[in-house]
């Protein structure tokens, strides 16, 4: 099976070279770490995280050498999508007991605490740019967790295993065909 940063590159493409984090540091607050060498709850600061950034960059974590957002890889969101200039940080998830299929690898879509991303167009500049592949992208702005995409008639069809209309049948079978390895069994 590929390591989670294989699929990271496979599914959202390599870090791209012009994009850097520069002062954002979202990631070091709003994300679960938990791996062998180091832990953090969600949206709790890292321990390591000071006024200046990383106070251990030069000998952090390897998932904190290893981990860049949506934003350092894909190249169709807009510099402005920068966590720290948008208010979103975006990065794949792995949840390892989905409870449906489009839980088990897919994009998270995460507004940080008081962004203002809706009111001004960012989120629905950056899920646009986000919700054109088989990659299910979920939407959470802090209270609850919303399907993206795909969209709700697709979504429903997908999971309820029933026959799909003529003019989804393809579409529903792409997602069928991609995502059962994660289907829940009953």
């Amino acid at each position: 099976m590929q390591s989670e940063t294989d699929l990271e590159t496979t599914l959202l493409g390599p870090v791209l070279p012009n994009r850097a984090c520069g002062d954002c540091t979202a990631c070091c607050t709003i994300l679960t770490v938990d791996t062998p060498d180091f832990q953090k709850p969600p949206g709790i600061p890292c321990v390591h995280l000071g006024a200046q950034g990383c106070s251990v960059h030069a000998e952090r974590p390897h998932i904190c050498r290893t981990w860049f957002c949506a934003w350092r890889r894909v190249a169709r969101l807009p510099d402005a999508a920068r966590p720290d200039r948008s208010g979103i940080l975006v990065s794949l998830d792995f949840v390892r007991e989905p409870r449906n299929c489009f839980e088990g690898v897919s994009i998270m879509v995460r507004m940080e605490p008081g962004s203002d991303a809706i009111t001004n167009g960012m989120a629905a500049t950056i899920l646009d740019a986000l919700c054109d592949q088989l990659i299910p992208v979920w939407f959470s702005d802090g209270s609850k967790k919303m399907l993206m995409h795909p969209d709700n008639e697709v979504a429903a069809l997908v999971l309820s295993a029933g026959p799909a209309p003529g003019h989804l049948k393809e579409e529903v079978a792409a997602w069928r065909n991609r995502y059962s390895a994660f289907a829940t069994k009953g």
